[in-house]
Parts: structure tokens; sequence; C-alpha cells
């Protein structure tokens, strides 16, 4: 029978499968031995082992659309990353970390700023205007008063999406708007194997609509950068992109040369000062970490 793995947890895969029940099952050991680890999202045949007690063992992963590195997730469409607009006050560093990583991955990302009645209308306006220009869909939405919602629902409409953000943001209130069952779902399972509250520690996959799917997954708190070449990284900022061709120097690193466009559109605020300023830590991260292999392979040799 086929399935979709919804969550996995100290070994055992909750598979949702075609009868539409949820399956607990263990993954037969060839997959360890081949070096494949199954995924929250992967699409999966189990032989059921019993179906009054809704056990099976997972057999075989169909192959995937795509797969995550962080979060390790499979078969995705989009990411929605939430960010609160005040308390805590959002890290744009955090925030476009993640950006790049979506970006270096091929996902398609919505920004969902929460929070959005303790803070004033400026403020708000001043964070999607940031975001608007890198070409991302922007939403501020209330999960206490309600508001924002219907937008959040229309951008998940049809699609498998990724839910992440920091710790504290207001990620589990908003789930909650969007699919009041998860909490009783993920409570069921939390009962089934003897563990206490749940809290979110690993990636798990609500069915919450026709076609749609959403991924609950871990608070994070930093992000380490994708091991992608210096040079590279100014693909990844997306407003970069109109003006790359026009610097004067091709492989212009948009830092210290003369006759740089993305430095002039800066300037005159086309790009936005803080995602700029990001960019360049970054950079900074990469050559580092570049250097230091560098050291390495020559102390090897």
């Amino acid at each position: 029978m086929r399935g979709k793995i919804i969550k996995g947890i100290a070994g055992f895969y909750y598979v949702w499968c075609e009868d539409e029940k949820l399956y607990e099952c263990r993954a037969r050991g060839g997959f360890r031995r081949d070096g494949v680890k199954p995924l929250v999202g992967d699409n999966v045949e189990i032989q059921v082992l019993s179906g009054e007690k809704k056990l099976g063992n997972m057999e075989q992963i169909l192959p995937r659309a795509n797969e995550l590195i962080r979060p390790a997730v499979a078969n995705v469409d989009q990411a929605m990353i939430i960010f609160a607009m005040a308390d805590p006050a959002p890290n744009l560093n955090l925030l476009d970390r993640f950006l790049v990583m979506m970006e270096w991955q091929r996902v398609d990302t919505v920004i969902c700023f929460s929070k959005q009645d303790i803070v004033p209308f400026e403020r708000e306006e001043e964070l999607r205007e940031v975001y608007r220009l890198c070409s991302n869909r922007v939403l501020a939405v209330s999960a206490k008063e309600n508001t924002g919602m219907e937008q959040v629902m229309e951008c998940l409409a049809g699609k498998t999406t990724v839910l992440a953000g920091p710790s504290g943001v207001g990620k589990s209130s908003l789930l909650n708007r969007i699919y009041p069952e998860a909490q009783s779902e993920t409570g069921a399972i939390s009962e089934k194997i003897g563990r206490g509250k749940h809290t979110t520690r690993h990636s798990e996959l609500f069915h919450i609509g026709s076609n749609t799917f959403i991924f609950d997954t871990p608070g994070f708190s930093s992000l380490q950068l994708p091991e992608v070449p210096k040079e590279e990284l100014s693909r990844y900022f997306t407003e970069f992109a109109p003006y790359e061709r026009q610097c004067r120097y091709s492989g212009c690193s948009h830092i210290s040369e003369p006759g740089c466009v993305v430095k002039e559109k800066l300037g005159q605020g086309a790009i936005c000062r803080s995602r700029y300023d990001n960019y360049v830590q970054m950079f900074g991260e990469l050559a580092e970490s570049s250097k230091r292999v560098n050291t390495a392979r020559k102390k090897r040799m």
C-alpha cells in the first residue's frame, strides 16, 4: 500500500496511507545499509502487518521531486518563513540566511510576519518594503486577532509548504489557526509512543485540504550558510540580478570594485541597506571558510 510519511521519531515512521489510515512503521534494514534515510514528506510503499493495530513495514521510498537539507524534508513546493514583527524583534540577518538557503535549494519562499497587532502600521510597511524588493511575497498576520489568514490560506492552497522560523515567533499559534486539528493529531502520536507534552522537535506533515499539506518544523536560532563559492552568493540575492551585468567588471563582488551598479542602486534606495549589509557579512564568512579549507588542504599535501 502507498502512503506519505507525516512524522518520524526514534526509528518509527508514521505513514498516512491511501486507505486514509495512519500506520506506525519500521523501515526495512536495507535502507540503513544503502545509506538512505527516510524523510518526512516521502511517498512510500508499506507492507501492512496488522490492519487492526495499524502497524506496517516500510518497503520502498518512491522517487523524490526534491529534498531539502535544512529543514530535512522531501517533496516540497514552497516554504513559508515566519518571523515576528516584534517581541522578539525580527532578526533580519537570520531571515536573509534562510532566503539564501531556499534560493540555493530552488524553493519559492513566502515571508509571513506575525504579531501584526502589536506594531504600528509604519513598521509593517517598512518590513514589507525590504522584502518586496527581493521578489518574495510578503504577508502580515495576527493569529491573536485572526487577521491576514485568508491570504495565508490562499498561499497554501494546492501546495506542499514548509512552515519554518525561529522559536517564539508565533508559528504554533499560526498553525493552530490554519489547522486546529494539528494539536490533537500530534497528541495522539505522542501518547502512542509514550512521549510527554508536544513541542516541535521534529518535522511533521499535516493534510489540511485537497492536495494541500504543511510541514511543521522545529524552531531555529541560527542557520549555517550552504557551502557555495563566495563568488556565487550574489545570485541568491535576487534583487541584485537586474544589475549584475551592468557592473564595470565581470564577476564583480559588489563590495570594493569601482563601477559597481549594485552599490550605485544601493545608494539610490533600489536595494535595501540591511539586505546589502547581510550580503557583505555572508560573503566574508564564505571567504573565511574557503581560506580555512585551502589551508587545511595544503597541510595535508
